[in-house]
């Protein structure tokens, strides 16, 4: 996830700077800190592997890493920001918030959870549907040299690495006011990218490498699932019903879905996102997931084309969207032209 200065809001500003600078101003480095001999071997592991992450990024992916990462600050909270997402009741459409520099988004984070809520009352006394999560780590797109922060080490070895990545990525390519692509691009290629590394650094077939595996094969199966959903409502929306029809319609659409992934995944107990046959449904909780899983097939598609190279993957992603145009537009337009060139070479 992105960190963002909002335009509008001098307030909201000034907190977000203060609690930045807090967090800046307590970085020590890794290299340093990693020395300290009351560490736990666990946490030791982890820096060590997170200043891996950096080197493979840069060297092997060629992210812009900077100084990102390179950095242990202490965070004194379990829950570093609180972020909002808002939906009208009958489309599955993002409300979205202007901020400096990086221009429309689909969520606004808060570092204080009372004024996170605030927001919340306000957009549900306007109509909308709402959801409020916590963040675990944001990017501010190396526009400072972004930390570790102290509780993203309580993470497995593999979700660490795959968050680390992607967040780098952020660094590497983030389109302004485009943010479904910006986030289900970082999830593809910080996924990708674990999944390489582990390869790499443990072995084809170790268990690092094929739990970065599993937990790619989950967030995609998740995504075409919540792609599923997002299509029967979209069909509902669109219908010539009355809206409260609508809103009752939704909630048979809702019931059926969490009863059908429950069922999907009724022989994997363990699955990542078991959760969500438990979780109440919005349009708002839907726009998450779609925010973080749309169209990650695209991107497997576009990996596979590329020779499974994620270097290449991520240049040739780099020029399509350089235009300017709609980027998902952009990299099915590239997926296009290479299966016309391969069909015209068989």
């Amino acid at each position: 996830m992105a960190s963002m200065l909002s335009a509008c809001s001098p307030f909201y500003v000034i907190r977000a700077a203060y609690e930045e600078g807090k967090i800046l101003w307590r970085r020590e480095p890794i290299a340093d800190f990693i020395q300290n001999p009351e560490l736990a071997p666990d946490t030791q592991e982890k820096l060590r592997l997170v200043l891996a992450v950096r080197d493979y990024a840069r060297d092997a992916l060629q992210f812009n890493v900077g100084g990102s990462y390179a950095s242990y600050s202490y965070v004194d909270r379990p829950d570093l920001t609180y972020v909002v997402l808002a939906a009208p009741k009958t489309e599955l459409r993002p409300y979205t918030w202007w901020f400096l520099i990086v221009g429309s988004v689909p969520y606004k984070g808060y570092f204080s959870k009372k004024d996170a809520e605030a927001e919340i009352e306000r957009l549900k006394s306007e109509g909308y549907d709402t959801n409020l999560r916590t963040s675990a780590a944001f990017s501010t797109l190396g526009w400072f040299d972004d930390p570790l922060l102290s509780h993203l080490l309580n993470y497995d070895k593999v979700l660490l690495s795959e968050l680390v990545f992607h967040e780098l990525f952020h660094n590497t390519l983030y389109i302004n006011g485009a943010g479904a692509f910006n986030e289900s691009s970082a999830n593809f290629a910080g996924h990708r990218a674990a999944i390489d590394f582990f390869r790499q650094r443990f072995g084809e077939g170790s268990a690092e490498h094929q739990r970065a595996l599993l937990l790619w094969e989950e967030e995609r199966e998740f995504g075409a699932f919540i792609a599923e959903v997002a299509r029967t409502l979209g069909e509902l929306y669109g219908s010539d019903l009355s809206r409260e029809d609508k809103l009752r319609l939704r909630e048979e659409v809702f019931s059926r879905s969490k009863a059908e992934w429950s069922r999907r995944i009724a022989d994997r107990p363990a699955h990542r996102f078991r959760g969500f046959s438990r979780q109440p449904l919005n349009n708002a909780v839907l726009m998450h997931y779609i925010v973080y899983m749309k169209d990650l097939d695209m991107f497997e598609s576009l990996y596979q084309a590329c020779g499974r190279n994620l270097r290449r993957t991520i240049g040739v992603m780099r020029a399509a969207v350089e235009n300017k145009g709609e980027p998902f537009e952009a990299v099915r337009a590239w997926l296009d032209k290479a299966g016309d060139r391969t069909t015209a070479l068989q």
